[in-house]
């Protein structure tokens, strides 16, 4: 038997040439090179400035140059901040997670980006703006990869840490991830407004087709609309994957129906379609070989001075005690292994984890797109996922919440076994909360 010490060395030299098993598969370490963290300190030092609804706004309010370009310099500054913090937390997770394929890849694709964006230059001119804006799109859709990457890296290295720090890490991640996302995608969507015909005094169509959006903060976003679009969307979907014989049950909605607020309708088309998803296809598969119609989901739409909740009941059994207990986690659970399978199927998600397909008939008549050089393909979120609903992937609730709390909302679930689920949704409906940011990260350097 080999001394403490050689056993050692002999482990070392197992981890570096590649002996990592999970899930009886076998990685080859793909530990991320070394690079001097002397800059990367730099950077962290820095703190993220969080931004609200409103101050998103208040930028694409009578636009001007010189707005644009503070917009442009707060997200040039902002984005590499913000990617540096997001870096140094990857460095403090554990060696042999980092090495992880996946987790591995997505480091490399933040440092890369990193790298390019610190090193832009002040931007002074309305050219230096579009230029930086090709530099975003491009970085917005190499970043696709990202949530795929780390569902599974988390998935395969969820032995290696305890399931509370891997599901904060995840939420740490996602939720600069989508604050990233806002800030980027607002400046381009500001940017193809001032470059829009009717921006211009002289222009022939004064009036902007799309006024009720600053960006991509909607002003007027109503509660009733996007659940009736929702559902119609889930609907279709569970009739497609269920088929055309299959009982669906209504959605009813009752309660403050006009009930209006700025938010970025996106982030709220998710979390209510995942909700109305998951309540009509539990629906579906219980009342499947009952003879009466399935009983019909219920949304209650309730508005308060500060806050609007939408409430989304169901009759579809409840949630497995199975899975319950692990109900917001990302990587653990009973059914992590089918998890992992499925997200092999899925190459690339953009931040509400929907696939790169279009619609092949748009629902939407909220909203109208403006396809242009200046917005990345993925860059409206207003469509759900296509997947099918056998394509389960486990991270439906847990980015819903994470979306949710975005925006100083929340998002709970009660379960009643044998019955239903009711799901309460709080969203803020002043617009004056800041997004919610994670603390910054460690400054000890790795």
């Amino acid at each position: 038997m080999l001394p403490p010490v050689a056993r050692r060395i002999s482990t070392i030299v197992r981890l570096n040439d590649c002996c990592f098993l999970r899930h009886g598969r076998r990685w080859a370490s793909g530990a991320p090179p070394w690079r001097p963290a002397a800059i990367l300190d730099k950077w962290v030092q820095r703190e993220a400035r969080p931004i609200s609804l409103r101050q998103l706004t208040f930028f694409g309010r009578t636009l001007t140059e010189n707005r644009l370009l503070s917009s442009a310099n707060y997200v040039r500054t902002e984005l590499p901040t913000r990617l540096a913090h997001r870096l140094r937390d990857m460095q403090t997770l554990p060696y042999v997670v980092v090495t992880n394929p996946h987790m591995s890849h997505v480091y490399e694709l933040y440092y890369k980006a990193f790298e390019t964006l610190r090193r832009v230059q002040e931007i002074k001119t309305v050219d230096d703006n579009d230029r930086y804006c090709k530099i975003i799109t491009e970085t917005l859709q190499e970043h696709l990869t990202v949530i795929p990457k780390l569902a599974m890296g988390v998935i395969e290295c969820q032995s290696l840490m305890r399931p509370e720090e891997t599901d904060q890490f995840m939420n740490i991640l996602l939720r600069s991830r989508i604050s990233r996302r806002v800030i980027a995608e607002q400046h381009l969507a500001l940017t193809e407004t001032f470059h829009s015909p009717w921006h211009f005094p002289d222009a022939k169509q004064p009036q902007d087709p799309n006024a009720d959006f600053v960006g991509d903060v909607f002003l007027r976003c109503n509660a009733k609309e996007v659940v009736e679009e929702c559902s119609q969307r889930a609907r279709t979907l569970a009739r497609e994957a269920f088929g055309s014989a299959c009982k669906l049950p209504k959605v009813e909605l009752q309660g403050h129906l006009k009930a209006t607020f700025p938010y970025i309708l996106s982030h709220l088309q998710y979390i209510v379609g995942e909700l109305l998803r998951n309540s009509i296809e539990a629906v579906v598969e219980k009342w499947d070989n009952l003879a009466e119609h399935p009983a019909p989901v219920e949304v209650l739409i309730c508005e308060a001075p500060q806050h609007v909740i939408i409430r989304i009941s169901d009759q579809g059994g409840g949630i497995p005690k199975d899975i319950l207990p692990n109900l917001w986690s990302f990587g653990k659970g009973p059914r992590s292994h089918i998890h992992l399978e499925n997200f092999v199927r899925v190459p690339k998600m953009a931040a509400t984890m929907q696939e790169l397909k279009p619609s092949p008939t748009s629902t939407s008549g909220i909203a109208a797109e403006v396809n242009d050089w200046r917005r990345p393909v993925d860059g409206s979120l207003s469509s759900l996922t296509y997947r099918p609903p056998g394509l389960r992937l486990g991270m439906g609730l847990p980015m819903s919440r994470v979306y949710a709390e975005y925006w100083a909302g929340s998002l709970e679930l009660h379960s009643l076994e044998g019955y239903g689920v009711d799901a309460f949704l709080t969203i803020s409906k002043l617009g004056n909360k800041n997004e919610q940011l994670s603390t910054r990260a460690s400054m000890d350097a790795v």
